[in-house]
């Protein structure tokens, strides 16, 4: 999920915490799907709804900051 894509949602009425749930969601499957190969099994590392919710917010805030 990008940058963008977050914002748009955010103006559309998503709260911060929802938008947090689809971003973990999507970055963990994109993991899974990474993993999935035996070369890679080791790599990359799941998120918390905590640190998704970290990331939404800090796009959030340079999003209105910039503004």
């Amino acid at each position: 999920m990008k940058e963008k894509e977050i914002i748009k949602l955010w103006k559309q009425g998503l709260s911060k915490n929802k938008l947090a749930l689809i971003y973990k969601r999507q970055y963990n499957q994109q993991i899974k799907i990474i993993r999935s190969e035996v070369r890679n099994r080791h790599s990359g590392r799941f998120i918390s709804n905590y640190e998704a919710l970290g990331y939404v917010e800090r796009v959030i805030y340079e999003y209105l900051k910039g503004k």
